[in-house]
């Protein structure tokens, strides 16, 4: 049995040895922090000799790059306006011959310089065939319907082309997405009725927009042709966007308009074409929107007569030019730039779109 002086220095010394255990702990150093996390978008620094400077780290795109300039595409390039120009002569024939040389541009008639020139311009096609629907085109829908089916045929090219068909009356409607396949653009068309009002710049404005972002062709190019084709009277009642308006839309989205008018007034079917002698209303709408973004009108009497419009169009997006330049002007960013473009041939007719609105180029990097 315990005395209780043996016991009280027991819990004596137990106390001791408890405060000893705490002062022990407290005293010990915090563990060290963790390191920080290595920056993984950094680029890793490179071992240099004494005296000697680190050698500039290098984007692996800037590599690439490097190795794409010894022969440049002919591609979208930041800060270049590219420019696809027809050339005929006083017959109306095409001209597919002139070099570089011959051609000079002007920007706000400013000469610049020409970076990339070709001679053939075999892109990819997006097309937006334009259908008027409404009712004051009903005489001649079955006219239409056979003018889009006809010109889709002789101009669409298996697994390269694309086209998107659009009708228009009270307001626009995609009938038909962006396809290749013939047979459903031709039942898309064939479906449509006549009736309501005329919407046409508001056509023109979002099949614009929907030319903007079009399906990406196979290989690596990316560079389309984007055309509009409209199959109209050109009379325009209904809507919420101005003439001017679609016709910006349509440059921003680098369109060339081609018109196809229904309208038979003061149209002469003598001679070998059918021919307007005078050009009021509708066909002067038309008309601006074809002269504004590079295109045509033409103006067939009969489906027969066709035949040609359809091989003139499809012939001149083959037989044009592709010129590009990088602007004198980098501080006019979101203004109209007007653009003439002129050869030094005597008795020929360039043709392009006549301005472009300038975009500031993205940040470096993007």
């Amino acid at each position: 049995m315990l005395t209780l002086k043996p016991l009280r220095s027991l819990i004596v010394l137990a106390a001791l040895i408890c405060i000893s255990g705490i002062c022990v702990h407290a005293q010990q150093p915090a563990p060290p922090p963790s390191p920080p996390r290595p920056d993984w978008s950094a680029p890793a620094s490179q071992p240099t000799e004494p005296g000697q400077k680190a050698p500039p780290a290098q984007n692996p795109s800037d590599a690439a790059q490097a190795s794409q300039n010894k022969v440049p595409p002919i591609v979208s390039t930041t800060g270049l306006v590219h420019l696809v120009a027809t050339v005929t002569d006083r017959r109306h024939n095409f001209v597919t011959d002139l070099e570089q040389s011959d051609f000079k541009i002007l920007e706000n008639s400013t000469p610049q310089e020409i970076r990339f020139f070709g001679r053939e311009t075999d892109l990819p096609l997006r097309i937006a065939v334009l259908l008027d629907t409404s009712n004051s085109i009903r005489p001649r829908l079955a006219f239409e319907q056979d003018a889009a089916i006809d010109f889709l045929d002789g101009v669409i090219r298996r697994n390269k082309d694309m086209a998107f068909l659009m009708t228009f009356d009270n307001e626009p409607d995609v009938i038909q997405d962006y396809t290749g396949d013939l047979g459903l653009l031709t039942a898309a068309i064939r479906k449509q009725r006549a009736g309501g009002g005329t919407a046409l710049n508001d056509a023109i404005y979002r099949a614009s927009e929907k030319l903007l972002n079009p399906p990406a062709p196979h290989g690596p190019n990316p560079e389309v042709r984007r055309v509009i084709v409209v199959i109209s009277d050109g009379d325009d009642n209904l809507s919420d966007h101005a003439l001017s308006d679609a016709i910006e839309s349509a440059i921003r989205a680098e369109a060339a308009i081609y018109a196809i008018s229904t309208n038979t007034d003061w149209l002469s079917i003598s001679g070998d074409k059918p021919h307007k002698i005078h050009v009021e209303g509708g066909d002067k709408v038309l008309e601006e929107f074809a002269e504004q973004t590079g295109g045509r009108v033409f103006y067939p009497y009969k489906v027969e007569d066709l035949a040609q419009s359809f091989v003139d169009i499809g012939t001149e997006l083959r037989s044009q030019y592709f010129i590009a330049y990088s602007p004198k002007d980098t501080e006019s960013v979101g203004k109209y730039r007007k653009i003439d473009v002129e050869t030094d041939r005597k008795g020929l007719t360039v043709r392009t779109r006549k301005g472009y609105y300038s975009v500031a180029p993205p940040p470096a990097g993007k």
